[in-house]
């Protein structure tokens, strides 16, 4: 419970009731919204999509009984930016969260807004950090549950298994019955690492891929059992935020590029009016708001999206562009972002060197036709600067916590290079897809280490191979040589704290408290807002001489989080040093009230709890 909180984010229950209720409509339309989102799922690995391998079951019943779009798409390959698209009908300019980390713009409506108002019950569940309630996605929740498991070592659990989510949703969706209600469910399982790369059946990283598919697809199955009595009036969306790379175009993983390997995106809806069908008009996650708020009788959804009630029925959807973006290259590794529109049969992708593709004859984007189509090129390439800047400077208020990640970076300013003296993603393939490798835990121990170091030896700057791989030294207990990684990390000023908190956790492990508290200052200064920097503060204050010093950040970051717990524990110790026995008593023992029955570090809190009393 002592132990410095080390985070690596590449994590909560928010609840609350309403008196308000909408009884169910007494038209045809459903009176209940079900989204299932399985992060990182490939169409092309769904048996419902001709994936003869596939052990997909509920989504091929959901095709069965619904409609399945074949062609629908992302607007990022990134899992917030492209959650935030499915829920506000926003592109990701009219949105703000444009990467993992940044929040969104609160300013804009979120499908949970609007059906909450309307008096729906809506309740969240979430399985991975990237869309930890902080980033804004919980708006209009009344229930919005991303509790992740205790941190292990110190070090934060950033998923959760799919299992788990499943079993708070059904006994949410119990003790909802009598209202209409909204419930998101958010499955993480087919996000690298897949399954266990250790396992000695030894399968390949694509097949373990497929078996995690087929596990959230179980939970899914479960999800939907439990929905039997109101399967009739439930309007029921299936989708995924992004695809995932597996060499293809040099991928591995995810966010780089803007391919349909990574933008293609499995989506079935299917409730009360809707029959199996097939529809080929090509789609955008923006659509599934105004679709799902007329299926449900509602008004209007303001959106980038268009409603796509009259594809439901047969009728053709109305030809036009579709924007996708990725900025995780300027954001990750300081690259050109790529921006991409797809009109009628052309996807141009915007870049340093821009392609063009003719998707209906090469769905593979196998043949670049940019230099042999000039003329159509440079038309699409207009289109997708109608769309958005390379600057990420949008129309509307960024919050404070991106704008400082972003400030931190030189953008915002209007002073940074300009796309064409960035590096092209394309060039960079093969740095990231050895990265990409690694992020995805399929290399541990000397493996790690050794692939690591194979990258810095060609690039000794690179920013995230430094943070990890100062953090596989801190793990093997070898600071000394962690600390040159972090603060090579801390210099190129990446977009979270990362860094600092490994460089600090090797500070106090030194037991130089003053130096990690101000490397914890400065942390503070790029995230502000993290609870998990200003609990380190505290920690870092307290076991450094200072405990007055540390109760304010210690109690910043239970205003921010009320469920950290080694935050409240080291509190108490805090108010102990302190001279305030009274106070630590009372913190202890709201902890041992927050601790589940069978938490290991009980003992520890009661043993503070006797400690203080009888002091």
């Amino acid at each position: 419970m002592r132990a410095l909180l080390i985070v690596v984010c590449v994590a909560a229950i928010g609840c609350g009731t309403t008196k308000n209720s909408t009884p169910a409509p007494t038209t045809s339309s459903p009176s209940n919204l079900v989204i299932i989102t399985i992060d990182t799922l490939r169409a092309d690995h769904v048996g419902a999509y001709g994936y003869k391998a596939a052990h997909t079951a509920t989504l091929d019943r959901l095709a069965r009984e619904g409609a399945l779009f074949t062609h629908a798409y992302a607007t990022a390959p990134i899992t917030l930016t492209s959650h935030a698209s499915l829920m506000t009908g926003r592109y990701p300019l009219g949105h703000g969260a444009r990467h993992n980390g940044m929040r969104i713009d609160l300013k804009t409506p979120t499908l949970a807004d609007t059906l909450a108002g309307a008096g729906f019950a809506t309740g969240a569940f979430i399985a991975a950090f990237p869309l930890d309630q902080r980033f804004g996605l919980n708006k209009g929740f009344q229930t919005y549950s991303d509790r992740m498991p205790p941190s292990r070592n110190g070090r934060a659990v950033n998923e959760r298994p799919g299992r788990e989510v499943v079993d708070e949703a059904i006994a949410w969706l119990t003790s909802h019955r009598d209202r209409r209600f909204f419930l998101w469910v958010h499955l993480f399982e087919p996000h690298a690492p897949y399954g266990d790369p250790s396992d000695p059946r030894h399968l390949p990283a694509a097949a373990r891929y497929d078996e995690e598919i087929a596990e959230a697809d179980r939970q899914a199955g479960r999800l939907l059992d439990a929905l039997a009595a109101v399967r009739s009036s439930t309007l029921i969306v299936a989708a995924a935020d992004h695809g995932e790379a597996f060499g293809e175009h040099g991928e591995i993983g995810h966010s780089i590029f803007v391919y349909d390997t990574t933008l293609r995106v499995p989506l079935i809806v299917t409730g009360p009016g809707i029959t199996g069908r097939r529809i080929d008009d090509r789609v955008s996650l923006i659509d599934v708001a105004p679709t799902v708020v007329h299926q449900l009788g509602l008004a209007r959804f303001d959106a980038d999206g268009i409603d796509l009630s009259a594809a439901l029925t047969g009728s053709p959807l109305p030809d036009r562009d579709l924007y996708a973006e990725t900025f995780a290259p300027l954001l990750d590794f300081g690259w050109s972002p790529l921006r991409a529109v797809r009109s009628r049969q052309w996807k141009y992708i915007d870049a340093p060197h821009p392609e063009l593709y003719d998707i209906t004859r090469d769905p593979n984007e196998d043949h670049d036709l940019n230099q042999a189509e000039p003329v159509r090129a440079a038309e699409l390439h207009d289109r997708v600067a109608r769309q958005s800047t390379t600057a990420l400077q949008a129309s509307a208020p960024i919050d404070a916590e991106a704008r400082a990640r972003l400030q931190a970076l030189g953008y915002l300013s209007g002073t940074g290079p300009t796309q064409n003296s960035r590096p092209d993603p394309k060039d960079k393939r093969e740095a990231a897809a050895r990265l990409a490798q690694i992020t995805s835990g399929e290399l541990t121990g000397n493996e790690l280490e050794r692939a690591l170091r194979a990258i810095l030896s060609a690039d000794p700057d690179n920013p995230q191979a430094n943070l990890r791989l100062g953090y596989v030294l801190l793990d093997a207990n070898r600071c000394r040589d962690a600390v040159p990684r972090f603060r090579s990390a801390v210099g190129a000023h990446l977009p979270s704290a990362d860094a600092h908190l490994g460089l600090a956790a090797c500070e106090v492990l030194e037991r130089r408290f003053d130096a990690a508290a101000a490397t914890l200052r400065d942390a503070e200064r790029v995230e502000p807002g993290n609870p998990v920097v200003a609990a380190n503060l505290g920690i870092a204050l307290s076991d450094g001489g200072h405990p007055a010093d540390a109760i304010v950040p210690l109690q910043r970051a239970l205003t921010i989080d009320s469920d950290l717990h080694q935050a409240r524990f080291n509190l108490a110790i805090a108010f102990a040093r302190a001279g305030r026995p009274a106070e630590a008593a009372a913190t202890a023992e709201e902890l041992l009230r927050r601790l589940p029955p069978d938490a290991p570090q009980r003992g520890e809190v009661e043993r503070l709890i006797r400690a203080t009393k009888n002091h």
